[in-house]
Parts: structure tokens; sequence; C-alpha cells
């Protein structure tokens, strides 16, 4: 790999023909504008602006038209008259609009959808991250505190098996986690922070590692605020919320902030959640010289709640307990995460640069449960303990080097890594009213190490681009048991190598066609590793994407997709037993469609369609249904900025009924719900109102096929269990900017 690099990047000067366009690129106040499209209209040769505002753009004449592109800003085109000096461009603010979308090779307009969607509909609770994804659903269980339930392309990712999640280049996922693989807790973000969110679908990016087989979802904060600001909500259930964003520097050099916010709620239930979390957030940007930078942030929460967890359907049927009651309101539970993050951006030359990370995360985790009531013990019940204390470290670098030839232009990518995770005491126990320790089923210190390196190439040729990348990742696990009999401390080595190779056509400057292929992976649970050594360790995922991103005209936009994913082998990690079942060979393939229509400047209309069919490939038919995996869902609404200082948008989102269990014999119900909120700026003032469940549907947020025994029964049932939706909720909310 060493070698081609190597050989890549000194042949590159060599080709080199023509002249390069350079500049940089300003709002009207001056402040640098990240991500740019560049685009030379007379060949279609593209680039963007880096982190402060810098471009570069080969094959450039005089007398080419350049098109300068940015969402919710004004496109420029300027003729060049002058290759010599470096051009100072500014854009002007203006509505956020489909016209700046651009579809140019090697461009993913999919990513203008998605900054398009934030500005128009911003995010505001913890929840709203995930469901800015294009086809992506998620459900809560378990009192506000644990992560949420994600279903996406067939998958039901549990809190984040098949899908990897990053906030600023920071690993979300726990591996070998509690409660499952996968973990994924985002309640560390505040809202008003979130300034991009990266994603895509599919195994096809080499920088993207582990739980990259559905998809991954990268989130971004910002550097700067645009203005401090204090904020108060205030709704239903006893929920409040109090946030405050002071920005501590502003001038050419630096930029700092700091940001934190308490919010509090007891839900619909019965027996209240008391649910409380508190998040605070620094940020220091230093610019070293005019090129290079460097970031440190911080950030902190802790949270806390009770749960009345998952009720079976028959006890409210029978009137035993109401919709929103309980069998046993003593679940809940309480975690915190501290994180460190230092990142340095480096440009070596005009054409090349390093992007360098560095976290230290520290993370406690305790959680309540009881899913089965009296099926294993009727007398005490079947309530149980999850716990661990972990630490994670890990530096990851990233090596960028642009290019052209007579024939093309193109990027150099190459990537190193490493990641170690320390869960000590991770714990599984049987208890009694979260006060007394019945049995130790699982007790050890667990030790995780990732290496990862890849290197890609983005290769532009006139209409065609092609993104060929290999990706290696090397795993070494460990596990001290602390409740064998004898001193115990097994370790295991592996390995996989990932290919991925991408194309796309631009038959014209308003259609691009595409198909990706790639291979990517899901790592299995450490502890079961050890223990079960024919257990398959990093199963391979296999995926292709066919589909085609056209603008019709400027105001509208439609992007499709065929797809299929093959997996190796299933996890079904049963935490709350603490194993993984393997489930064999899977498959899935379906198709996603989305669409964006904004008729008139402040009018926005968005549908995003997906079908999915999942089964395993190892059973017979009519018994390798996969259980919970969504078939068809549907998110669609209308958003309104208008000049006059009125915002909002009004939400439809419909999750169809499923399979809950391998026979389809026990469905999961499906619902379809309406979200609405307005907001009115006035000056420096924003008054806001924010409604959930508009039409007070009653629903279903999380559903399992469980069986369990309630304390009179005489035998087991197998049934859905749920935990109930939310119903017409209702808050209210004002900022003060300043």
């Amino acid at each position: 790999m060493h070698k081609l690099l190597l050989f890549l990047t000194l042949l590159m000067p060599s080709f080199v023909f023509s002249q390069s366009f350079q500049g940089n690129i300003q709002d009207n106040t001056s402040e640098p504008l990240i991500g740019v499209h560049v685009i030379n209209l007379s060949n279609q040769a593209h680039s963007h602006s880096d982190d402060d505002g810098d471009f570069s753009l080969s094959e450039v004449a005089l007398g080419d038209t350049i098109l300068f592109s940015y969402i919710g800003f004004l496109n420029k085109k300027m003729v060049v008259n002058s290759l010599s000096d470096a051009k100072k461009i500014i854009l002007m603010p203006d509505f956020v609009s489909l016209d700046e979308v651009v579809i140019a090779p090697g461009i993913e307009p999919m990513q203008a959808i998605s900054e398009i969607d934030l500005k128009l509909a911003p995010i505001n609770s913890s929840q709203d991250f995930l469901q800015k994804i294009p086809g992506l659903f998620i459900g809560q269980h378990a009192g506000g505190g644990k992560a949420e339930q994600i279903f996406l392309r067939g998958f039901d990712l549990d809190h984040g098996t098949n899908i990897n999640i990053t906030a600023d280049g920071m690993p979300v996922n726990m591996v070998s986690h509690a409660h499952g693989q996968g973990y994924a807790d985002l309640h560390f973000l505040i809202p008003e922070l979130v300034d991009k969110i990266d994603f895509g679908k599919g195994p096809y990016h080499a920088n993207k590692g582990n739980f990259t087989t559905a998809g991954y979802v990268d989130f971004q904060t910002k550097e700067k605020l645009a203005s401090s600001l204090i904020r108060a909500e205030v709704g239903q259930f006893n929920s409040k919320r109090i946030l405050s964003a002071v920005s501590l520097l502003d001038n050419a050099n630096q930029d700092a902030y700091f940001a934190a916010e308490y919010l509090t709620s007891d839900g619909p239930f019965e027996s209240p959640q008391n649910f409380k979390r508190f998040n605070a957030q620094a940020s220091f940007t230093q610019k070293i010289n005019k090129l290079d930078k460097i970031r440190f942030t911080a950030s902190h929460f802790t949270s806390e709640w009770d749960a009345s967890g998952q009720v079976p359907v028959r006890a409210i049927e029978s009137g035993l307990i109401s919709r929103f009651g309980a069998i046993d309101d003593t679940e809940g539970g309480n975690t915190s995460r501290t994180n460190l993050m230092l990142r340095y951006d480096k440009n070596i030359d005009s054409k090349s640069f390093l992007k360098t990370t560095a976290y230290y995360s520290m993370y406690d985790f305790e959680l309540y449960s009881n899913f089965t009531f009296f099926l294993n013990d009727p007398v005490n019940g079947d309530q149980i303990r999850q716990k661990e204390n972990r630490t994670i470290m890990g530096l990851n670098t990233e090596y960028n080097r642009s290019f052209s030839t007579p024939t093309m232009d193109g990027l150099i990518q190459a990537g190193l890594g490493l990641r170690n995770d320390e869960s000590m005491d991770n714990e599984l126990s049987r208890t009694l009213n979260r006060k007394e320790t019945l049995e130790q089923t699982q007790l050890g210190d667990v030790y995780e190490t990732n290496l990862e390196a890849y290197v890609g190439a983005q290769l532009n040729f006139g209409q065609w681009a092609i993104h060929p990348a290999i990706r290696f990742d090397h795993f070494y696990f460990q596990y001290t048991d602390a409740l064998a009999q004898e001193y115990s401390r097994a370790s295991v080595e592996q390995s996989i190598v990932s290919p991925k190779l991408n194309f796309y056509y631009n038959p014209s400057k308003n259609l691009q066609f595409f198909l990706q292929t790639g291979k990517g992976f899901h790592s299995n649970d450490t502890r079961v590793v050890v223990a079960e050594a024919e257990q398959k360790t990093l199963p391979a995922a296999y995926g292709s994407d066919l589909g085609f991103t056209w603008k019709p005209s400027q105001k509208w936009m439609v992007n499709t997709a065929l797809w299929y994913l093959h997996l190796e082998e299933e996890f079904v990690y049963v935490g709350d037993e603490g194993i993984v079942e393997p489930s064999g060979q899977t498959e899935r393939k379906g198709v996603d469609l989305s669409v964006r229509y904004q008729p008139i400047d402040w009018l926005y209309w968005n549908a995003d369609v997906t079908y999915a069919h999942a089964r395993s490939t190892e059973e017979e038919t009519g018994f390798n249904f996969i259980p919970l995996a969504p078939n068809f869902t549907f998110v669609s609404g209308l958003s309104i900025i208008h000049p006059s200082g009125i915002s909002g948008s009004i939400q439809v989102r419909s999750l169809h009924d499923r399979p809950a269990n391998e026979d389809n014999s026990i469905v999961a119900d499906g619902y379809t719900l309406v979200d609405l909120n307005l907001n009115y700026d006035w000056k420096k003032i924003q008054f806001g109102i924010d409604v959930q469940n508009v039409f007070n549907a009653e629903w279903k947020e999380a559903q399992f096929a469980t069986e369990s025994r309630l304390q009179d029964e005489p035998n087991s049932v197998e049934e859905i269990h749920f935990t109930p939706g939310a119903p017409f909720f209702a808050k209210g909310g004002i900022t003060y900017r300043f």
C-alpha cells in the first residue's frame, strides 16, 4: 500500500499540464465558507473550499466560466480573466434553495439534501438526530435515557449493530457493550450545536469500518456560534429544558464557545420517568497560520431515569393495567460520558493536507430491565442489571492529495487509525427492586483493540468518476472472566480486508447514474469470540447500489436506488441473557426513493419512501422472516421559511406492519404519525411551538415478540410486548440571541 501511494504521488506532477485557479470564499460578514462547490462550466472540472474557505481548481484556462454554489447562498459565476492572482469570492445569503444543489461526477447529491433538510427543519431534540437520515426510523423503550432502537434498510439495528455512528470523528458505537454489540448513545450531543450530518447507505466508504453494513452517520458540531443564545422550553408531562450557548472568542484566528443544557420529563406514564439529563460542551479553535488549525473539544453528559418497561398486550386487554401502566415500574438506570477530542488540520502544500483526530472517552452505564416478569423466577421476578465502566482511546489520521493529468483529475486518500476499548466490570446480574443482587451471571473485563488502514482514490475524467478503495482492519480481543473458578484471560486476533469500487456517470449536468459496490463487516462480541472459536468473528457484508440522481428542473430533485446486501452471519445479540445467537446468512434487497420539491422560495416539500425484503437464506420459506425487519417506510412533509419571520414544518412518518418472529405468526403493528412545529422570529427573539402526534394516535413505539409470565399465570405466553408511543404532546419554547 505504501509503495502504491508513493508511486501515485511521484507520478502526478509529471502529468500536470494546465494552470490552477485559486482563491478564498467568504460570506458577506467575511467568514470563510466551507464546502462550497467550485465547478468549471467549460469542462465540468470541480473542487470545493476547505475549512479555511480556500479552494484550488485545476484545468482552468482564460475565458472559462467558474460556478460557485453553496446551500443557503446565491450562486455566483465568474469568467476567468487572470490565473496569476488568488481570487477573493464573496457569496451573499439567500433562501435555502434546491437551485444550489450540484450534480457533478464525484459529488454525492444526497449530502446536499441532508444540508437542506437540516437548515429547513433544525434538530430540536436528541431523538431528531438520526431521523434526519432518509428511511431511518427510531424507537425509545426505556424511559428516555437508553439509546434509541434503530431501523434502516430492512434491519432492526437494535442500538447500533449494523450502522457506524461517529461524532466529529469520534466513535459513538460501543463494542462488546453490556447491553449489546454496537450500542450507540447519542444523547451527549446538544441539538443546537450540530452543524452537519454526513451519511451514506451500504458498505461503500473506505474510511468507515466496523458496523458499516446498513450504512454510516457522522455528526459534525459547530466550530463557532453564529450568535450566543439562551433557550427555555416547557411542555406536557412536566417536561422542561433550558439551554445556554455563549460565544467566548470570535476573531480572525480564534473561536471558542461553551454550551450547557438541562432537561427533565416524567413522560405520559402512570409511574413518572423522573428523567433528568445534563449536557455541556466546550470548543476552542486556533489558527496556527493561514493554512493550519487546531481544535479542542470537551463534552460531558449525565443522565438518570425510571422506566415502565415493555408491557404485554394481554395485560392491557384484560384490564390488568392501562396502556401507560406497568408490570414492573422499578426499571431504569443511569449513564454518563465524558469526551476529550483534539483535531489538527495540516496543509502540506497547495495540493495535499492531513487531518488528524485524537480522542479519549470515559463512560459509565447501569441499566435495570425486566422483560419476562416471572418466567424464570416466580418469587423474585426476572429483573436484571447490566453495568460497565469503559474508557475509549483512539487516533486517526487521513492524508489527502489532489492531482490532475491531461486526461483526468482526482484525489488520493489514505488513512490510519487505532482504537482501544477497556470495559471494566462488564456485568450481567439478576437483581431485586434495583437494591439486591441475587446472582451474577457474567462479570469480567473486556479489552478490544482495532487497527485500521485504508487507501482510495477519486478519479474524475469527463463525464465519469471512479472511486476504487481498499480497507484493512485487525482486531485483538481479550476477556478476563472474574467469575471463573481459576484465573482466566483469553485472547483472539483476526483481520479482514474490505475492497470498495464505485462508479458515477453524468450524461448531463442534471443527471447522474451511480453503481456502488463494496464489502463491509460487523464484529462479534469479545466474550463470544474468546469463548466460541468456531463462531465467525468478523463476518462480511457484500452490497451494491444501482441508481440515479436527477434534477428535472431547478425546483425538483429525485434520488433513487435499487440495493442488495448479503451478510455472512446475522448476529442477534440477546444482551438480556448475555449471549449472541448466530442466525446464519441473510440477504436484503429493496428500493429507496427520495424526492425534494421547492415550488416557491419559502416553501419546500420532501418525501422519502423505502421498501426492503429481508430474509434468512438458510431457513425454509415461511420460516425465514427476520424479526422486526422494516419492509415499508414513508416520510413526507412541508416546510416553510417565510421572509416575515414565520417558519415551521408539518411531517408525516409511517412504518408498516412487520414480522415479529421467524414465521410471521406474530406481527409488530405499524403506525402513522403527524408532527408539527411553528416558529416566529422577532428581532433577536424566536417563539416556537412543537407538537408531536398531532392526532393523538395510539401506537407502539418499540415492540418485541417475548415469552413472559405474569405473577398469576400458570403458564407462559409468547406475544407482542411493547412500549406505548407518546400521545399528543406539545411544548413551547423561547430563544434569545445576543
